[in-house]
Protein backbone atom coordinates (compact mmCIF):
# COMPACT_ATOMS: atom_id res chain seq x y z
CA UNK A 1 0.00 0.00 0.00
CA UNK A 2 1.38 3.42 -0.72
CA UNK A 3 -0.07 7.02 0.08
CA UNK A 4 -1.35 6.84 -3.80
CA UNK A 5 -2.82 3.58 -3.62
CA UNK A 6 -5.29 3.55 -0.33
CA UNK A 7 -8.53 4.71 1.64
CA UNK A 8 -7.72 7.66 4.00
CA UNK A 9 -10.50 8.20 6.90
CA UNK A 10 -10.60 11.78 7.18
CA UNK A 11 -12.61 13.65 10.25
CA UNK A 12 -14.44 16.33 7.90
CA UNK A 13 -14.81 19.26 9.55
CA UNK A 14 -17.67 21.57 9.27
CA UNK A 15 -17.89 23.84 6.55
CA UNK A 16 -16.35 22.14 3.28
CA UNK A 17 -19.00 20.22 1.36
CA UNK A 18 -17.54 16.56 0.52
CA UNK A 19 -16.24 17.48 -2.66
CA UNK A 20 -14.37 20.68 -1.07
CA UNK A 21 -12.41 17.81 1.25
CA UNK A 22 -11.77 15.64 -2.30
CA UNK A 23 -9.99 18.83 -4.17
CA UNK A 24 -7.71 19.74 -1.30
CA UNK A 25 -6.69 16.02 -1.20
CA UNK A 26 -6.11 16.24 -4.71
CA UNK A 27 -3.98 19.19 -4.49
CA UNK A 28 -1.62 18.20 -1.76
CA UNK A 29 -1.28 14.26 -3.10
CA UNK A 30 -0.45 15.52 -6.52
CA UNK A 31 -3.08 13.71 -7.81
CA UNK A 32 -6.68 13.57 -9.89
CA UNK A 33 -7.23 10.24 -8.75
CA UNK A 34 -9.22 11.24 -5.94
CA UNK A 35 -12.80 10.49 -4.31
CA UNK A 36 -14.61 10.20 -1.37
CA UNK A 37 -16.79 7.39 -0.41
CA UNK A 38 -20.44 9.25 0.88
CA UNK A 39 -20.92 12.55 0.66
CA UNK A 40 -21.13 14.95 4.22
CA UNK A 41 -23.64 17.86 4.11
CA UNK A 42 -21.28 21.43 4.86
CA UNK A 43 -23.37 21.40 8.45
CA UNK A 44 -21.77 17.62 9.01
CA UNK A 45 -18.89 16.89 10.16
CA UNK A 46 -17.50 13.02 11.08
CA UNK A 47 -16.04 10.12 9.16
CA UNK A 48 -15.28 10.69 5.44
CA UNK A 49 -13.86 7.78 3.93
CA UNK A 50 -11.31 9.35 1.03
CA UNK A 51 -10.28 7.30 -2.03
CA UNK A 52 -6.97 7.50 -3.91
CA UNK A 53 -5.53 6.25 -6.89
CA UNK A 54 -6.68 2.34 -7.44
CA UNK A 55 -8.14 3.20 -4.52
CA UNK A 56 -11.17 4.73 -6.66
CA UNK A 57 -12.80 1.83 -7.39
CA UNK A 58 -13.83 1.15 -4.07
CA UNK A 59 -16.32 4.05 -4.07
CA UNK A 60 -18.79 2.27 -5.13
CA UNK A 61 -18.91 -0.05 -2.70
CA UNK A 62 -18.12 2.05 0.54
CA UNK A 63 -21.30 3.98 -0.51
CA UNK A 64 -23.36 0.47 0.11
CA UNK A 65 -22.13 -0.16 3.87
CA UNK A 66 -24.16 1.45 6.80
CA UNK A 67 -23.73 4.11 8.27
CA UNK A 68 -23.56 5.82 11.73
CA UNK A 69 -24.58 9.13 13.35
CA UNK A 70 -25.16 11.67 16.44
CA UNK A 71 -27.64 14.51 15.51
CA UNK A 72 -29.10 17.28 17.32
CA UNK A 73 -32.13 18.16 16.51
CA UNK A 74 -34.46 21.49 17.59
CA UNK A 75 -38.00 20.51 17.52
CA UNK A 76 -40.35 23.63 16.92
CA UNK A 77 -39.08 24.83 13.13
CA UNK A 78 -39.25 23.21 9.66
CA UNK A 79 -36.91 24.75 7.50
CA UNK A 80 -36.66 24.37 3.36
CA UNK A 81 -33.13 22.33 3.60
CA UNK A 82 -34.05 20.67 6.70
CA UNK A 83 -30.91 21.57 8.98
CA UNK A 84 -29.86 25.15 10.11
CA UNK A 85 -28.50 26.34 7.05
CA UNK A 86 -32.23 26.86 5.81
CA UNK A 87 -34.58 29.71 6.03
CA UNK A 88 -37.49 28.73 8.51
CA UNK A 89 -41.05 27.80 6.65
CA UNK A 90 -42.99 26.60 9.63
CA UNK A 91 -42.94 27.53 13.21
CA UNK A 92 -44.85 25.77 16.37
CA UNK A 93 -44.38 25.56 19.97
CA UNK A 94 -42.50 22.70 20.59
CA UNK A 95 -42.43 23.22 24.73
CA UNK A 96 -44.73 21.07 25.79
CA UNK A 97 -43.24 17.76 23.71
CA UNK A 98 -41.43 15.47 26.91
CA UNK A 99 -39.27 13.18 27.05
CA UNK A 100 -41.46 10.40 26.89
CA UNK A 101 -43.55 11.81 23.57
CA UNK A 102 -40.12 11.61 21.86
CA UNK A 103 -40.00 7.96 22.71
CA UNK A 104 -43.07 7.20 21.69
CA UNK A 105 -42.27 8.89 18.36
CA UNK A 106 -39.02 7.13 17.63
CA UNK A 107 -40.62 3.78 17.54
CA UNK A 108 -42.36 4.83 14.54
CA UNK A 109 -39.01 4.99 12.59
CA UNK A 110 -36.71 2.21 13.28
CA UNK A 111 -36.51 -0.83 10.83
CA UNK A 112 -38.15 -0.21 7.02
CA UNK A 113 -39.72 2.60 6.57
CA UNK A 114 -40.49 5.07 3.34
CA UNK A 115 -38.55 8.45 3.27
CA UNK A 116 -38.73 11.48 0.70
CA UNK A 117 -35.74 12.90 0.05
CA UNK A 118 -34.83 16.41 1.14
CA UNK A 119 -35.83 18.53 -1.70
CA UNK A 120 -32.36 20.55 -1.10
CA UNK A 121 -30.27 17.20 -1.93
CA UNK A 122 -27.65 16.04 -4.72
CA UNK A 123 -30.25 13.24 -6.09
CA UNK A 124 -30.73 13.84 -9.68
CA UNK A 125 -34.11 13.88 -11.62
CA UNK A 126 -33.73 14.35 -15.40
CA UNK A 127 -30.26 15.00 -14.97
CA UNK A 128 -30.26 17.54 -12.80
CA UNK A 129 -29.78 17.55 -9.12
CA UNK A 130 -32.73 18.04 -6.75
CA UNK A 131 -30.91 21.13 -5.57
CA UNK A 132 -30.97 22.80 -8.14
CA UNK A 133 -34.72 23.26 -8.69
CA UNK A 134 -34.96 24.15 -4.92
CA UNK A 135 -33.28 26.97 -5.67
CA UNK A 136 -34.81 27.93 -9.14
CA UNK A 137 -37.77 27.91 -7.03
CA UNK A 138 -39.14 25.09 -9.11
CA UNK A 139 -41.66 23.02 -7.45
CA UNK A 140 -40.78 19.07 -8.38
CA UNK A 141 -42.39 15.82 -6.79
CA UNK A 142 -40.22 14.06 -5.56
CA UNK A 143 -40.78 10.27 -4.58
CA UNK A 144 -40.27 8.15 -1.13
CA UNK A 145 -37.52 5.70 -1.09
CA UNK A 146 -37.36 2.39 1.23
CA UNK A 147 -34.34 2.99 3.61
CA UNK A 148 -33.89 1.20 6.75
CA UNK A 149 -33.06 2.86 9.67
CA UNK A 150 -31.52 0.13 12.23
CA UNK A 151 -31.10 1.84 15.52
CA UNK A 152 -32.55 4.73 16.56
CA UNK A 153 -31.90 5.84 20.56
CA UNK A 154 -32.17 8.72 22.33
CA UNK A 155 -29.00 10.08 23.27
CA UNK A 156 -30.39 13.25 25.18
CA UNK A 157 -33.32 15.43 25.93
CA UNK A 158 -32.27 18.74 27.24
CA UNK A 159 -35.75 20.19 26.20
CA UNK A 160 -37.11 20.33 22.68
CA UNK A 161 -34.77 22.57 21.04
CA UNK A 162 -31.71 20.18 22.10
CA UNK A 163 -32.88 16.36 21.17
CA UNK A 164 -30.04 14.09 20.51
CA UNK A 165 -29.63 10.76 18.66
CA UNK A 166 -27.85 8.34 17.90
CA UNK A 167 -28.54 6.84 14.38
CA UNK A 168 -27.55 3.11 12.49
CA UNK A 169 -29.20 3.58 9.08
CA UNK A 170 -28.92 1.76 6.25
CA UNK A 171 -27.37 4.02 2.20
CA UNK A 172 -29.44 6.20 1.16
CA UNK A 173 -30.90 7.37 4.46
CA UNK A 174 -31.07 11.02 4.94
CA UNK A 175 -31.19 12.15 8.71
CA UNK A 176 -32.31 15.80 7.34
CA UNK A 177 -35.69 13.97 6.20
CA UNK A 178 -35.55 11.55 9.90
CA UNK A 179 -35.21 15.02 11.77
CA UNK A 180 -38.14 16.58 9.74
CA UNK A 181 -40.36 13.79 9.80
CA UNK A 182 -40.35 13.26 13.67
CA UNK A 183 -40.95 16.73 14.01
CA UNK A 184 -43.78 16.28 11.84
CA UNK A 185 -45.08 13.25 14.15
CA UNK A 186 -44.75 15.45 16.90
CA UNK A 187 -46.68 17.55 15.29
CA UNK A 188 -44.41 20.35 15.85
CA UNK A 189 -41.82 20.06 13.11
CA UNK A 190 -37.81 19.61 13.76
CA UNK A 191 -35.08 20.39 11.23
CA UNK A 192 -31.33 19.38 12.30
CA UNK A 193 -28.76 21.79 14.19
CA UNK A 194 -25.68 19.22 14.55
CA UNK A 195 -24.50 16.37 12.81
CA UNK A 196 -21.89 13.87 13.23
CA UNK A 197 -20.84 10.51 11.61
CA UNK A 198 -19.44 8.30 13.61
CA UNK A 199 -18.85 5.44 11.28
CA UNK A 200 -19.06 4.43 8.01
CA UNK A 201 -18.73 0.71 6.93
CA UNK A 202 -15.79 -0.31 8.39
CA UNK A 203 -14.77 3.14 9.30
CA UNK A 204 -15.01 4.68 12.73
CA UNK A 205 -14.30 8.07 14.58
CA UNK A 206 -11.68 6.56 16.77
CA UNK A 207 -9.69 5.72 12.39
CA UNK A 208 -9.93 9.36 11.50
CA UNK A 209 -8.07 12.16 11.63
CA UNK A 210 -8.75 16.15 10.92
CA UNK A 211 -8.26 17.54 7.42
CA UNK A 212 -5.65 19.78 8.52
CA UNK A 213 -3.40 16.67 9.75
CA UNK A 214 -3.94 14.74 6.32
CA UNK A 215 -2.98 17.51 4.57
CA UNK A 216 0.31 18.19 6.37
CA UNK A 217 1.09 14.83 5.70
CA UNK A 218 0.62 14.37 2.51
CA UNK A 219 2.15 17.68 1.81
CA UNK A 220 5.43 16.15 3.37
CA UNK A 221 4.97 12.81 1.96
CA UNK A 222 4.86 11.58 5.67
CA UNK A 223 2.60 8.32 4.98
CA UNK A 224 3.49 7.07 8.43
CA UNK A 225 1.08 10.01 10.06
CA UNK A 226 -1.37 9.00 7.52
CA UNK A 227 -5.04 7.47 8.20
CA UNK A 228 -4.53 5.29 5.24
CA UNK A 229 -6.74 1.77 5.01
CA UNK A 230 -5.56 -0.67 2.40
CA UNK A 231 -8.11 -1.79 0.10
CA UNK A 232 -8.71 -5.17 1.65
CA UNK A 233 -9.12 -3.43 4.72
CA UNK A 234 -11.73 -0.89 3.39
CA UNK A 235 -13.60 -3.75 1.92
CA UNK A 236 -14.15 -5.38 5.46
CA UNK A 237 -18.05 -5.19 5.28
CA UNK A 238 -17.93 -7.75 2.78
CA UNK A 239 -17.15 -11.39 3.09
CA UNK A 240 -13.80 -12.26 2.01
CA UNK A 241 -12.83 -15.50 -0.16
CA UNK A 242 -9.30 -16.35 -1.29
CA UNK A 243 -8.41 -17.62 -4.36
CA UNK A 244 -5.29 -19.44 -6.06
CA UNK A 245 -3.08 -17.79 -7.87
CA UNK A 246 -4.65 -19.15 -11.44
CA UNK A 247 -7.87 -17.97 -10.44
CA UNK A 248 -6.90 -14.67 -8.97
CA UNK A 249 -4.59 -13.91 -12.76
CA UNK A 250 -7.58 -15.36 -14.97
CA UNK A 251 -9.53 -12.41 -13.38
CA UNK A 252 -7.46 -9.94 -13.75
CA UNK A 253 -7.23 -10.66 -17.37
CA UNK A 254 -10.79 -10.36 -17.66
CA UNK A 255 -11.68 -14.23 -17.99
CA UNK A 256 -14.76 -15.81 -16.94
CA UNK A 257 -14.12 -18.21 -13.92
CA UNK A 258 -16.46 -20.89 -12.52
CA UNK A 259 -18.25 -19.13 -9.17
CA UNK A 260 -17.03 -22.17 -7.66
CA UNK A 261 -13.53 -21.13 -7.95
CA UNK A 262 -14.26 -18.14 -6.13
CA UNK A 263 -15.58 -20.22 -3.19
CA UNK A 264 -18.69 -18.54 -2.61
CA UNK A 265 -22.21 -19.91 -1.50
CA UNK A 266 -24.68 -17.29 -1.39
CA UNK A 267 -25.95 -14.78 -4.05
CA UNK A 268 -23.98 -11.88 -1.84
CA UNK A 269 -21.14 -10.14 -3.08
CA UNK A 270 -17.43 -11.16 -2.24
CA UNK A 271 -13.89 -9.66 -1.99
CA UNK A 272 -11.98 -11.81 -3.79
CA UNK A 273 -8.09 -11.91 -2.60
CA UNK A 274 -5.00 -13.49 -4.09
CA UNK A 275 -2.61 -15.95 -2.02
CA UNK A 276 -0.46 -12.67 -0.95
CA UNK A 277 -3.39 -10.56 0.19
CA UNK A 278 -4.03 -8.08 -2.65
CA UNK A 279 -7.14 -7.46 -3.88
CA UNK A 280 -8.35 -8.80 -7.01
CA UNK A 281 -11.98 -7.95 -7.23
CA UNK A 282 -15.32 -7.26 -5.95
CA UNK A 283 -17.59 -10.32 -7.63
CA UNK A 284 -20.68 -12.18 -7.43
CA UNK A 285 -22.16 -14.73 -9.24
CA UNK A 286 -24.39 -14.95 -12.53
CA UNK A 287 -27.13 -17.31 -13.09
CA UNK A 288 -25.13 -19.16 -15.61
CA UNK A 289 -22.69 -20.56 -12.45
CA UNK A 290 -20.12 -17.90 -13.43
CA UNK A 291 -18.33 -15.03 -11.34
CA UNK A 292 -19.31 -11.83 -12.31
CA UNK A 293 -17.02 -9.23 -11.79
CA UNK A 294 -17.89 -5.90 -10.77
CA UNK A 295 -14.59 -4.39 -10.11
CA UNK A 296 -10.98 -5.58 -10.91
CA UNK A 297 -7.96 -4.74 -9.23
CA UNK A 298 -4.69 -5.29 -10.74
CA UNK A 299 -1.21 -5.76 -9.68
CA UNK A 300 0.59 -3.33 -12.63
CA UNK A 301 -1.87 -0.31 -12.01
CA UNK A 302 -1.16 -0.86 -7.77
CA UNK A 303 0.64 2.71 -7.85
CA UNK A 304 -0.40 5.43 -10.02
CA UNK A 305 1.97 7.62 -11.09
Amino acid sequence: MTVTDAVLVIDKPTGPTSFDVVRKIRRAAGTRHVGHGGTLDPLASGVLPVCLGEATKLAQFLLDADKEYEVTIALGAETDTDDAQGAVTVRRAAAHVTEGDLRAALAGFRGPIAQVPPVYSALKRAGRPLYDYARAGEEVAIAPRAVVVHELELVAFHDPGAVTLAVRCSKGTYVRALARDLGRALDVGGHVVALRRTRSGPFALGDARPLTDVLQALATADAGALPAVSLPDALAHLDRRIVSAEAARDLRLGRKIPWGAVGGEGPGRVCVIDPAGALVAVAEPRADGLARTLRVFGQSSAVLH
